[in-house]
């Protein structure tokens, strides 16, 4: 099967994505289709690779995921080092984009099993005026079809990294972020599992968010753990730490983010009280 996926910043109110969708299946009339998401906030790579990294494990070997976030080259432009057409191979995977800081921050620490950069696509600038549909599609298509990546893109050795916050390991303490908002409103941040679990088994902590008046003791396993418009804490499916309002998501609240004013960026702490450590909650906020 011809996989190929679609993350974009472009929404669906406009004709972008069915243009994209439609030269997909002008070059490869039997291509498969799949949108991850159109709703990346406007120029965030970052966001972007957040959900791709989320779910790009589900999909099978040879998958090609076409990445149209702030897709637009930049050549020294403002004494930038410039941003070009790239494909990332990865376990068995390809991603297309542009490295605009889209393939550090996906990969983290990881490294890449290839990267390159598409040839002979910046010396058209009519190509610029839609730059996933002219630059980054054809490429896609001509791998979905057997093209050898060394016939379309040149290797190189670096890319770029967008900013991304990380959590802090403290005494007795770690501080993290809301990294993504997702169509519930739950708050999911960037706390992983392991983190939190190097503080051990059954040591008493509290979570922390917006202000003193919001706090959680306990992880549940489940968001039906918790009573309907209860808050609830669990390590979602990629291990990341999330803060929800079970069944909170309605017409009249909207879930964790409009109940509890939560926006991404904010800070969200957790201090653990082994025997022997601070354990008043004016300690946190002094």
């Amino acid at each position: 099967m011809k996989i190929i996926t679609l993350t974009t910043d472009m929404g669906v109110q406009d004709h972008y994505v069915a243009s994209l969708k439609g030269t997909i299946l002008s070059l490869v009339p039997d291509a498969a289709i799949v949108d991850i998401t159109h709703a990346v906030k406007p120029f965030d790579s970052a966001g972007a690779a957040f959900i791709l990294s989320n779910c790009y494990e589900d999909f099978p070997k040879g998958t090609i995921h076409v990445i149209g976030v702030d897709s637009e080259p930049m050549i020294n432009f403002s004494g930038s080092e410039g941003s070009f057409p790239s494909v990332l191979l990865y376990k068995e995977q390809w991603f297309i984009g542009n490295d605009n800081g889209f393939f550090g921050a996906f990969l983290k620490e990881e490294k890449p099993d290839a990267f390159y950069r598409i040839d002979d696509v910046l010396s058209n600038k009519n190509l610029f005026k839609f730059p996933t549909k002219n630059m980054l599609i054809p490429t896609a298509c001509r791998l979905l079809l057997g093209t050898p990546i060394e016939e379309l893109a040149s290797p190189f050795d670096s890319y770029k990294k967008s900013f991304q916050l990380t959590a802090v390991l403290e005494t007795n303490l770690i501080k993290g972020n809301v990294i993504h908002i997702d169509a519930y409103g739950n708050l999911i941040t960037n706390v992983h599992q392991s983190l939190f679990d190097r503080f051990g088994k059954d040591i008493p902590f509290t979570i922390y968010y917006r202000n003193r008046e919001y706090h959680i003791d306990e992880i549940s396993p489940s968001y039906n753990a918790v009573p309907s418009g209860e808050r609830v804490a669990l390590f979602n499916a990629n291990g990341l730490l999330e803060i929800a309002v079970n069944r909170g998501a309605n017409m009249s609240y909207g879930g964790a983010e409009k109940l509890f004013g939560i926006r991404t960026g904010d800070v969200v702490r957790i201090e653990f009280t082994p025997r022997g450590s601070r354990d008043t909650l004016d300690s946190l906020f002094g």
